[in-house]
């Protein structure tokens, strides 16, 4: 069994939850849960978990999608509730970020690394990671020959100097789903045709959906059907998505992808 839960989301498919600019899910497998990304604030994370009658379910492992704030905001509230919590991320996701939009401002973890230390059990790495069976992380998305989901206005430090954020700490999950597996993203700042590339190394079972944000509302016209044409050459996995790809690709997908597409917004769930 695996099914997946859109916590928090820009939108709510439910009445009685709150919408923020922001992303969780949580995963469900026989294996035991994930909570992937934590979305901007606690606030609103544990009052969509109790609306969900999801406040009180098990979880064995956190999830981060990468460091910025709409997706680990609501971290230093969950860790409360659920102490030494495993959390698996990237090594990279301890760099500062930064947004230059209207000023210099932090967007990064809310938590300093040496709080989130103390209060749960890191899992940091560039490699792939087993949270359960049947969930594991993938590497850095590397190489990145496709465009990347990115933005001119985040920056991050190298050499005390801020820089373009590379966002080398960028991850998803590939969750097994019977004899086919299920990519959720958080973002895919790293692009989603290099994430399924790097996907691809290690694993070969067909690939039935892909469920998140894709980070591709200001794609060019040319990536958008490259991406389509990735995804026929996948076998047309049914596409679950929100947060940050875009409704407008939403809606350019549900023309032209001839496969299930969906808006995954707060409360929906798909089952695998």
């Amino acid at each position: 069994m695996l099914r997946l839960t859109c916590v928090v989301e820009n939108g709510a498919a439910r009445p009685g939850l709150r919408s923020e600019h922001g992303l969780s899910v949580l995963v469900e497998t026989d294996a035991g849960n994930v909570l992937w990304d934590t979305g901007a604030s606690g606030e609103t994370l544990l009052h969509n978990l109790s609306a969900l009658g999801l406040r009180q379910a098990p979880i064995e492992a956190i999830g981060l999608s990468h460091a910025h704030h709409d997706h680990t905001g609501g971290l230093a509230a969950l860790l409360k509730e659920r102490p030494r919590l495993p959390i698996y991320a990237h090594a990279e996701i301890g760099r500062p970020r930064f947004s230059v939009r209207e000023g210099l401002y932090a967007v990064g973890l809310t938590l300093h690394m040496e709080a989130l230390a103390a209060h749960a059990d890191l899992h940091l790495c560039a490699e792939p990671q087993e949270m359960l069976p049947g969930v594991t992380t993938t590497a850095t998305i590397d190489p990145r020959p496709f465009p990347t989901g990115g933005s001119p206005l985040h920056q991050t430090l190298q050499g005390g100097r801020l820089v373009a954020d590379p966002y080398a700490d960028d991850i998803s999950l590939v969750l097994r789903a019977g004899e086919g597996i299920v990519l959720l993203c958080g973002c895919c700042h790293a692009g989603l045709r290099n994430t399924l590339a790097t996907m691809r190394r290690t694993h070969h079972e067909p690939l039935r959906a892909i469920v998140g944000g894709t980070h591709l509302r200001d794609a060019a016209p040319a990536e958008l059907e490259a991406i389509v044409e990735n995804l026929a050459g996948e076998g047309r996995p049914d596409l679950y998505l929100n947060h940050c790809t875009g409704s407008n690709v939403i809606d350019y997908l549900a023309r032209e992808y001839g496969g299930r597409v969906e808006s995954f917004a707060g409360g929906a769930t798909a089952e695998f």
